[in-house]
């Protein structure tokens, strides 16, 4: 697996060598670029962030902003990043090491620096946004006139898109110790719009580097670990057919987290996150189908609010930095009972599809969970997409109790999808952290199903849903807490969805 080269700041710089196990920011300290810092090692902080040119649609590329703390640094063979080094001296053509990007020279003279730990984690999720396609002063006019947003790229509130349209959450996976937010957010809502001349800007009217297909085995001594980038889902799968143990890493935000505070040591890990037919995003007449490798930002452009409930769900999903590498297929494969995406997809009545040597078979996500991360996908199989039926509920809901409003990890989560004619004609209700899996509330469902849609009935199902799981109690939650917050949830769901009052 000779000349690997990863593009850094303009630059290729040979990452030959390198072992598997080695993450993109200790690969870039050691190369003297220690810009980026360690703060969690689990892509809670920001500290460590980096740019990443990603495919945009056709033609096109768009700078990422992604955690360097977690993925290999492998992973990024033939791939393009700037750090926060790069930042001045790659988007001004002729610049000196010492000049500064629009972003930097904003942060420092509003003081939105303080210790500086966090500060280059800042200055390149910023950027990010500064060079978000459709970001400008007009899109946040036609916010504020219209009163429309939610949270997220694209869904942020009138209160968090500044005048410049800078979306605030766009920061949301930076944590600054120093709790200086105040002036980072007064440099962030003061940024212009990049110049035509800037190289950065014209670099995303360009398509994003295709991954290398790193077939050849990469053995290092550390225990002879090996790093491959099969070229198609079928290489894929005859290799783990033959290592039924081999890792599979897309956004490596879970396999990130064991290496570095677990110390896990795969012998094998197979990168799958730019594989084609993991990647799908298909809407027809009879369904939604979303592919695995897809990372959740790229699903949240794509489905551009058409499943209301994946909308409700994208800005309460961990940050941007951690949506930007985590997919659909990670998160449902590990299989953690408060997983915020499994909830969601068990009130669209999702199926998985599995894919081996044998074919592909269709699995209904209720029936896909055997135990504590555990499922029915069996040695040599690939979770390869999901797929949402249609048509879908019109009264939709996720809510989820945690200790932080955003980026934290669910006490108890709820997803509820209903449809009334003359009363509840379906209803679905997904459960997460009240049981060893992500459950359907059937108990509940079933008092509800049929009945008239009032006070009455909600109140009645609403006892029975405090009673749905085996809750335990831990350091996030008590068991009486959750099954009170259950309870709260379906009454909270009726109120925000009561029929109108007839008048008489």
């Amino acid at each position: 697996m000779d000349g690997i080269k990863v593009i850094v700041n303009g630059r290729p710089r040979d990452c030959s060598g390198t072992s598997p196990h080695t993450r993109l920011l200790d690969w870039l300290r050691a190369e003297g670029l220690t810009g980026a810092k360690e703060g969690c090692a689990e892509g809670e902080c920001g500290a460590c962030a980096v740019l990443v040119a990603r495919p945009d649609g056709p033609g096109r590329s768009r700078w990422t902003s992604v955690n360097a703390c977690l993925p290999p640094a492998l992973a990024f063979d033939g791939q393009e990043i700037i750090t926060a080094e790069g930042l001045g001296t790659v988007s001004v053509p002729g610049a000196a090491r010492e000049d500064l990007h629009p972003v930097q020279q904003e942060m420092a003279d509003r003081g939105g620096s303080q210790c500086g730990y966090c500060t280059p984690g800042f200055i390149c999720s910023m950027a990010a946004e500064y060079y978000r396609p459709d970001r400008s002063p007009a899109q946040a006019s036609a916010q504020q006139e219209t009163g429309t947003g939610a949270v997220g790229e694209g869904h942020a509130t009138d209160h968090e898109r500044g005048p410049n349209g800078f979306d605030l959450h766009a920061l949301s996976g930076n944590l600054c110790r120093c709790t200086g937010y105040r002036p980072i957010r007064d440099a962030a809502y003061a940024l212009g719009t990049p110049s035509a001349a800037d190289p950065l800007l014209e670099r995303q009217s360009r398509p994003a580097p295709d991954a290398k297909h790193t077939r050849a085995a990469h053995a290092r001594a550390e225990g002879g670990a090996r790093f491959l980038r099969p070229g198609t889902l079928a290489e894929v799968l005859q290799i783990l057919q033959e290592n039924p143990d081999a890792k599979l890493v897309a956004g490596a935000t879970d396999l990130g987290v064991e290496v570095n505070l677990r110390h896990s040591r795969p012998s094998l890990v197979l990168a799958i996150d730019r594989l084609d037919d993991m990647r799908t995003l298909e809407l027809d007449a009879g369904q939604v189908e979303i592919g695995a490798a897809l990372t959740l930002s790229e699903a949240e452009r794509g489905l551009g609010g058409q499943v209301p409930l994946l909308s409700q769900l994208f800005p309460q999903f961990a940050s941007r930095l951690i949506r930007n590498a985590a997919t659909f297929g990670g998160n449902l494969s590990t299989g953690s009972p408060i997983g915020d995406s499994a909830p969601v997809f068990l009130a669209l009545d999702a199926r998985v599809v599995l894919s081996s040597t044998a074919g592909e078979r269709e699995v209904p996500l209720s029936e896909y969970y055997t135990g504590y991360r555990q499922s029915v996908r069996k040695p040599g199989e690939v979770l390869r997409a999901v797929r949402i039926p249609l048509p879908l509920a019109d009264n939709t809901a996720f809510y989820k109790i945690a200790k932080r409003r955003f980026d934290d990890i669910s006490s108890v989560s709820v997803a509820i999808a209903l449809q009334t004619t003359d009363g509840v004609a379906s209803v679905r209700i997904g459960l997460g952290g009240v049981a060893a899996t992500p459950i359907r509330a059937y108990a509940t469902e079933e008092a509800l199903a049929g009945q008239p849609w009032t006070a009455e009935t909600v109140t009645a199902a609403a006892a029975v849903m405090a009673g749905e799981g085996t809750p335990i109690d831990d350091m996030r939650a008590s068991a009486l807490y959750r099954s009170a917050m259950l309870r709260q949830a379906l009454l909270r769901f009726h109120a925000e969805n009561a029929p109108a009052e007839v008048a008489t």
